[in-house]
């Protein structure tokens, strides 16, 4: 994002996108104010310069209205999780010893592709309805934020009850169909829903 954006309104914008993607809205002003440790004047005038650069819409005489523009992606903070890659490990035959100066960069396998809109944010997994897709109670899952998803993705939906959800999704005839992977849990049918982004892997920390 090239917009001159001062370090205070590149953190408006994350609170914005977070709160939308965890709640469903935007955060208040007085919320802002109080996450910055500022007032609620100085979030007023950095909001509204954040709307003349076009990195903010917001809607006219409507609460949390705030939101994040089109095409406009919000970088998250650098933080770069690289690990020496050693070797391969299998459950026979040792396998050949990489080289010394391969690495695993976590930012470059879970975080956006190249020319992605999006950014990628984390959740943690509670209760087992994704079971038998791997994704566990405890898990975190890494997941790329889009407001649309194909057939057979896992996605990350809220639905029209305020609620949220991971399930694959499936667009039937006349409605979608949000399926969980265990069979003590029932398909959730929805005639519409906000897809907030898809999945893009799991962590597990034991």
């Amino acid at each position: 994002m090239n917009m001159n954006l001062t370090p205070k309104q590149l953190k408006i914008l994350q609170l914005i996108r977070d709160s939308r993607v965890r709640r469903g809205f935007s955060p208040t002003m007085q919320e802002i104010a109080d996450d910055l440790g500022v007032s609620k004047v100085t979030v007023f005038e950095h909001v509204e310069a954040l709307i003349k650069k076009g990195a903010l819409v917001r809607e006219p005489n409507k609460a949390r209205s705030l939101s994040i523009a089109d095409g406009i992606a919000v970088p998250d903070e650098d933080r770069p999780l690289r690990y020496p890659l050693v070797g391969k490990i299998a459950a026979g035959y040792p396998i050949e010893k990489l080289q010394d100066d391969d690495e695993l960069d976590v930012m470059d396998l879970l975080g956006p592709r190249v020319g992605q809109v999006g950014s990628t944010f984390a959740l943690r997994v509670e209760g087992d309805s994704m079971r038998d897709e791997g994704i566990l109670d405890g898990d975190y899952v890494i997941v790329e934020r889009r407001e649309s998803a194909r057939n057979g993705e896992r996605v990350v939906a809220l639905l029209p009850d305020g609620q949220t959800t991971l399930k694959t999704l499936y667009k039937e005839s006349d409605h979608i169909r949000l399926q969980p992977a265990n069979p003590d849990f029932e398909p959730i049918i929805v005639k519409d829903c906000q897809i907030q982004g898809v999945v893009q892997g799991v962590l597990r920390r034991y």
